[in-house]
């Protein structure tokens, strides 16, 4: 077989040479052609991306810490600014909790002046708030006040309190400052329940049981409660009958009712030997957030332990722990 001359070879590489050309034409159409296709998804991408940013980025680069160089409102510079703003946000909400009087509200110029802050960036900060329902604003006067997400918020909270947990500490404080046993209950008409008790190992124990019930009118703990009860409470117990459980118990509904008047006086209740001979309880009430008593807290013990002087002695140490406990509960006392 002949070698191809050198005018074949020639005449191949130039046809070579033209079918690449017309390959590299037609992929050049076709990324033409698509092109368009491309940058129009390009353009949404970077638009959704731009939304993104400045969703999660409410502070604005004129808002900048001082000294921020360009570009840091992507990176660290961005999350300070958020975390500023959130700030800001929180210093609004809890101005208008402690401000904000019943039934009223507070304007757009009272906030930023309260705040040092321009009445454009108070507008910016509330909107969050406004749409979580964490604030309100009069549509008629431009007033903000708590909106109804903070009371959800609220008992979303309180869902997730639990008596023991919160007075414990309290409870095991009180114990070991009197070295007297310590006694916790919850209101359940027409008695209360002991839920916890600390006890001081160096005294004679208490035979009180966790669990177990006494009645509301012949206890410290049950009279700490019923006195801070609605009238019509109080009459449903004196019309259930007072039974005497001691020689010392109170039985006459007069006598009751006098005694409940001067433990709302003085803050906290005591019975002497009124439902167990030989044992004496001083007790104060707990109130919830909505203030309400539905709780009580005691130091009891023997007669020749909690005398007729030390009781006087025992009633505001006790008066102060259940305060504490009232307060951890949300109650506005």
């Amino acid at each position: 077989m002949n070698a191809p001359g050198p005018g074949r070879s020639r005449d191949h590489d130039h046809d070579h040479d033209h079918d690449h050309d017309r390959e590299r034409e037609r992929e050049r159409k076709q990324m033409q052609a698509q092109s368009p296709a491309r940058s129009r998804e390009h353009d949404r991408e970077r638009e959704q991306e731009r939304k993104q940013v400045q969703a999660q980025s409410p502070a604005r680069d004129h808002e900048r810490s001082p000294g921020a160089g360009p570009g840091q409102g992507r990176t660290g510079g961005g999350e300070r600014n958020q975390s500023a703003s959130l700030r800001r946000a929180l210093a609004v909400l809890e101005y208008v909790r402690d401000h904000a009087g019943a039934g009223q509200g507070l304007s757009l110029s009272r906030l930023a002046e309260a705040l040092g802050l321009s009445k454009s960036t108070v507008l910016r900060l509330t909107v969050p708030l406004l749409e979580a329902g964490l604030l309100e604003r009069d549509r008629r006067s431009g007033a903000y006040r708590l909106g109804h997400g903070t009371l959800r918020l609220g008992q979303a909270y309180l869902s997730t309190l639990d008596l023991r947990t919160v007075a414990a500490e309290e409870t095991r404080r009180l114990m070991l400052q009197v070295r007297e046993t310590v006694h916790l209950v919850v209101h359940d008409p027409p008695y209360v329940v002991y839920i916890d008790k600390v006890e001081n190992e160096a005294t004679v124990r208490m035979a009180s049981r966790i669990g177990s019930r006494s009645p509301l009118y012949c206890t410290a703990v049950g009279k700490a409660i019923l006195a801070w009860q609605p009238e019509e409470a109080v009459e449903r117990v004196v019309a259930a009958g007072l039974p005497a459980l001691t020689r010392h118990t109170i039985t006459d509904p007069d006598r009751l009712r006098g005694e409940l008047a001067r433990i709302r006086q003085r803050g906290y209740a005591v019975d002497d030997r009124e439902n167990e001979p030989e044992v004496r309880c001083v007790a104060a009430p707990i109130f919830n957030h909505d203030d309400s008593a539905v709780s009580a807290v005691s130091v009891s013990g023997l007669t020749s332990r909690i005398t007729a002087a030390r009781v006087r002695d025992l009633g505001p140490m006790v008066a102060r722990a259940a305060l504490v406990i009232s307060r951890k509960l949300g109650a506005p006392r």
